[in-house]
């Protein structure tokens, strides 16, 4: 049976290489970049001790250093496992979950008349290049002279010039024998609802669009009278083309990438002359959506040939508002090592004016400054808002959980949670410093309610009256409540952690609430991370806590674990150690959590208070410092009692048979 190239390829798409080969080698860890899609390996053709043999995702190929042999997914299956060609295709298939064509006389035909439609483009792209090298081109080649395109960039991009005629292609093909429906097939003439068909492209710069075969599929106009209704004109949907699928210059980019001086990455930007502009300034890895924003499927395609792909947009509100839907387009799409970056360039300026003007030199320099989209996002949302108010802060942390909400992979969208929080605690923890000068300034910033209000003024209008203090005791000041991101964990985040540690089965429950928790402490921030990704490559039954300890154990966090069961057995927290009962160990846990949720709140509350006593203070707001100050006890006798409160833990442990003791193994 044949098969289509288009089927061949959709499948060999659909499939990473590394899949294929994974089956039959193993890869060597210290070699292989999984995030790039970059894997080495011995090679299975030949017999090695080192590995040698390589095969790269996004090329869908693999290559062996010591003995030579190179080839794609089906060639692996041929010569690997002597499977028969169409074996090969079944398996490829199956892996990618796509049904086998049946034999199929009319798609046969469809596939036949593809072709001939790719020879009826071809001719059409010689006409354009023809025209434009005559007369009636003349006020083209002004024009793209002007733009400062050599002769030699025209000729690599195919660039040509369709008349100001409404029957020349249709005439010129005619006579090569193309028949009416093939002409119209190829969307060239405008045909429906018209009595006569005529030329689609008329008094145009001609770009041809490109497949990944580098075969014309489609073109794209631009207007040379100012007075045509549409600047830029694409061919309409055919059996060739589909505009949101496809990206220009996509496979010279992807050769360009993958050459010996590889790009690393590639670059999306807004137009065609903007990808021709760069490439004859030598930036050859440009790509570009075909008039339209980017797509998810175009989106993919730049996924496909890298990993962070660099989108790059005008300064102006119009590149603003663009990059925005860009970032809000890849946002559920993220995965582990998969994400975009954002160049934004200078307000009024394209690359194409960048390039013409100082060469290369100032478009490298934009995109060394690309930022990564959960700094994009951040921009967007709190750049220019005010957030003088808690409202207006709780709405900022609502809009971002909102947007970070769907990102579709766990652990990217766990660690965006993170990100925002910590951007969020980062933007509104005020910077209490002293300012010089008759500036009045809310001392102990960072010490929860244990600062002096200095240079208060009395009620009676007298400066250097007596201070209003809310003084913290030593208990509350060794709390994880204002201790935040010291060094030694909060005791009741060492709880949190080594119980869910020593009794996986809760993660079976509450796992959504378990991957949320947001610990202060650093180290368990990182423990957390890599417990998570532990549990989620193995099934329920076997997430046990034996293998938790031996991955946590490979990561490094052994010592850390037991500075975490020293501390609850010290503090004789015993539902969290292994011995407890699993109900004892659950409602430590739900115990624990309440206290730290609440410890959470008290911890904004704490900021909040004292943004706006710095404000109240700058503003010289005597009543309003007054009603802040009583606040900031209230938070403080609050915080107290919850440390008084947390003692309650200790009261569980009947039905494991514990009872306070040493603490001891």
């Amino acid at each position: 049976m044949r098969f289509s190239p288009t089927f061949l390829d959709d499948i060999r798409d659909r499939v990473p290489i590394s899949n294929v080969i994974a089956r039959r080698v193993g890869w060597d860890k210290r070699k292989t970049n999984v995030s790039r899609g970059d894997y080495w390996a011995c090679c299975p053709f030949h017999g090695e001790k080192s590995p040698s043999f390589h095969c790269e995702d996004r090329k869908g190929r693999y290559h062996c250093f010591g003995c030579g042999v190179t080839g794609d997914h089906f060639r692996f299956l041929t010569e690997l496992e002597g499977l028969s060609f169409p074996e090969a295709v079944q398996t490829i298939a199956d892996m990618a979950g796509v049904p086998m064509p049946v034999a199929d006389p009319q798609m046969e035909r469809r596939e036949k008349e593809r072709t001939s439609l790719l020879d009826v483009m071809e001719m059409a792209t010689q006409f354009f290049q023809d025209q434009l090298q005559t007369a009636n081109g003349a006020r083209a080649r002004a024009y793209l002279r002007d733009r400062g395109l050599t002769g030699r960039t025209i000729e690599t991009f195919r660039l040509g010039f369709a008349p100001d005629s409404r029957n020349a292609l249709k005439e010129f093909l005619a006579g090569k024998g193309v028949s009416k429906e093939q002409i119209e097939a190829c969307g060239l003439v405008v045909h429906e609802n018209v009595p006569v068909s005529y030329d689609r492209f008329r008094d145009r710069i001609m770009f041809p669009i490109l497949s990944s075969r580098e075969k014309v599929i489609a073109f794209g106009g631009r207007a040379m009278s100012p007075d045509a209704p549409a600047k830029y004109l694409n061919s309409n949907e055919t059996e060739l083309f589909h505009k949101g699928n496809v990206l220009y210059n996509f496979a010279r980019a992807r050769r360009a990438m993958q050459g010996a001086n590889g790009e690393g990455t590639i670059i999306a930007v807004e137009g065609y002359m903007d990808v021709i502009a760069l490439h004859q300034a030598g930036i050859e890895n440009a790509v570009a959506p075909l008039g339209t924003a980017l797509t998810e499927n175009q989106l993919d395609l730049l996924w496909k040939m890298t990993s962070q792909p660099v989108l790059c947009f005008d300064g102006d509100g119009a590149g603003i508002r663009a990059a925005n839907r860009a970032a809000d387009l890849a946002l559920p799409h993220l995965k582990p090592g998969r994400s975009v970056r954002f160049a934004l360039l200078p307000d009024g300026k394209d690359p194409d004016d960048l390039v013409r003007q100082d060469g290369r030199a100032p478009f490298d320099k934009v995109m060394a400054q690309a930022k990564p989209l959960s700094e994009m996002l951040w921009d967007r949302e709190a750049r220019n808002g005010t957030f003088d108010t808690p409202e207006a802060r709780a709405e900022l942390e609502a809009r971002l959980k909102q947007l970070v909400a769907v990102i579709g992979d766990e652990n990217v969208r766990r660690h965006y949670q993170q990100d925002m929080r910590d951007r969020l605690n980062s933007f509104f923890q005020p910077q209490f410093q002293n300012r010089g000068g008759d500036r009045r300034n809310f001392g102990g910033g960072s010490n929860f309610g244990g600062g002096n209000f200095r240079g208060q003024k009395e009620r009676g209008g007298k400066a250097g009256g007596p201070r209003t203090q809310a003084f913290a005791s030593d208990r509350l000041t060794r709390s994880g409540l204002v201790r935040g991101h010291q060094e030694n964990a909060a005791l009741r985040e060492c709880v949190l952690a080594l119980t869910v540690v020593n009794h996986p089965a809760l993660m079976l429950d509450d796992y959504d609430e378990i991957a949320a928790i947001d610990y202060d402490n650093r180290d368990l921030q990182k423990l957390w991370s890599a417990m998570l990704g532990a549990a989620a490559v193995v099934a329920g039954p076997h997430l046990t806590r034996d293998y938790l300890l031996e991955c946590l154990d490979v990561a490094g966090f052994g010592s850390l674990l037991k500075n975490l069961d020293q501390q609850v057995r010290n503090a004789r927290l015993w539902t969290a150690t292994e011995q407890a009962a699993m109900e004892d160990a659950r409602e430590g846990y739900r115990q624990a959590l309440a206290f730290h949720k609440r410890a959470k709140d008290l911890r904004w509350q704490k900021i909040e208070l004292e943004r706006d006593i710095a404000q109240a203070t700058e503003a010289g707001d005597d009543a309003e410092i007054d009603r802040l100050m009583r606040a900031s006890q209230e938070v403080h006798f609050e915080a107290l009692r919850l440390e008084n409160q947390e003692a309650i833990i200790d009261g569980f442990g009947v039905l494991s048979g514990r009872v306070k003791g040493a603490a001891s193994h």
